[in-house]
């Protein structure tokens, strides 16, 4: 009997363990778990998370400093009044387009803006649209067609915000690239899209209003950019801006189809190219660019039988800048010749006629560059002093 009861004392407090497991256990569950079917009003769960992360963080550091940019001009003529003529003439003015800037600045009453060139062509008045909503007239301070920037100011009482600048020379491919801007205009404004750089130092090519051709450094991004975003700011996860976005490429002839669609391929104008040029509009209202003086070609563009003929086809250059001609009287008259390689400037690597440019374009009249160049298979320097001005140029 006694091991019998040993036995039943043993399980009764064996059972009255577990019971009292169970309630414990049932007293700890998560209230917010998801009610089962049937249970009653359906609610939203109580269960708190985080959700910021460095991309949010990297958007809060800059956004309210984005702005949109309005230009405005004169209203083109429709067909009826080209019909019946103009009933009344009017001085309203319609909005011409839109884009996108970035308050980088304040300086006593006034703020400054950085956007496109292409943006505020040709506008007859500038507003800016602020984001907080706030409208501000826009007083042009400077343009400048061949690195397609210009420079705006406002009332710096408006300006809460103000973005900061990163080093565009230290950013590396593959690293997050963030677009803040106005795609497709203001109803849009302070659209945040992410990507990666996808390269650095692209060419990228396009035409003046006066048919002229012009080469630009550019930073290469699949982060989504539209038309609204030119001007705004590239930004890197800081949240500093390291370019400013101007272009993307929407689709590309083929000889065999005769065109496909492009995606995920826009470019941004370097932010260290852009301070260049926001410092002279700043100073002059323009950019005053000292000129080398020669006509050249990218080495990579000439065929084998150009290589041939220019004494290149078996040398060891793979990059650089081919010297077509020199021009009379300016720096580079007697100093480089035809069929030079251009490799480096100040011992900055030259690849192309753009890296060539951004180089120059950030000397000043009268400055001296040591220019790094093969000559029949050579590799030679030699100092050059920046006497003369674009304006020179024939």
């Amino acid at each position: 009997m006694k091991k019998y009861l040993k036995f039943i004392i043993l399980f009764a407090f064996g059972f009255l363990g577990g019971i009292s497991g169970y309630l414990v256990a049932s007293s700890f569950q998560n209230p917010a778990a998801p009610q089962q079917a049937g249970s009653g009003e359906t609610t939203i769960s109580k269960v708190q998370y985080q959700n910021e992360n460095s991309t949010t963080k990297a958007v809060e550091k800059v956004q309210d400093a984005v702005v949109s940019v309005i230009n405005y001009q004169q209203p083109t003529p429709n067909s009826l009044s080209s019909i019946f003529g103009t009933i009344e003439s009017s001085d309203e003015l319609a909005v011409a387009g839109e884009g996108s800037g970035v308050i980088y600045k304040k300086d006593g009453k006034d703020a400054y803006i950085v956007t496109n060139n292409h943006v505020i062509a040709n506008a007859e008045k500038i507003d800016i649209l602020l984001a907080s909503g706030e409208k501000v007239s826009g007083q042009l301070v400077g343009a400048d067609t061949y690195s397609d920037i210009a420079v705006i100011k406002i009332d710096a009482e408006k300006a809460h915000s103000v973005a900061e600048f990163a080093n565009s020379d230290s950013i590396k491919v593959g690293e997050t690239a963030i677009a803040i801007g106005s795609p497709l205009g203001s109803v849009y404004a302070n659209t945040v899209t992410q990507g990666i750089i996808s390269s650095l130092s692209r060419t990228v090519t396009s035409q003046t209003e006066d048919g002229q051709t012009i080469s630009t450094n550019a930073i290469q991004t699949d982060t989504a950019i539209n038309p609204g975003n030119s001007g705004g700011p590239l930004i890197n996860i800081q949240g500093q801006v390291i370019g400013i976005n101007s272009s993307k490429i929407t689709s590309s002839s083929l000889a065999n189809n005769g065109g496909v669609s492009i995606e995920g391929m826009g470019f941004a104008i370097p932010s260290n190219d852009a301070v260049s040029i926001i410092n002279q509009l700043e100073t002059n209202g323009k950019v005053v660019r000292p000129a080398l003086g020669v006509h050249m070609v990218d080495l990579t563009d000439l065929s084998t039988s150009q290589l041939e003929k220019a004494g290149l086809a078996n040398t060891d250059l793979t990059s650089g800048v081919v010297v077509v001609s020199t021009e009379s009287g300016l720096p580079a008259d007697g100093k480089l010749k035809t069929y030079d390689v251009i490799t480096e400037i100040n011992s900055k690597k030259i690849e192309s006629k753009s890296d060539l440019q951004s180089a120059l374009y950030k000397q000043k009249i009268n400055d001296t560059i040591t220019v790094t160049y093969y000559r029949q298979g050579k590799e030679e320097k030699v100092d050059i002093k920046l006497t003369h001005s674009t304006d020179a140029l024939s």
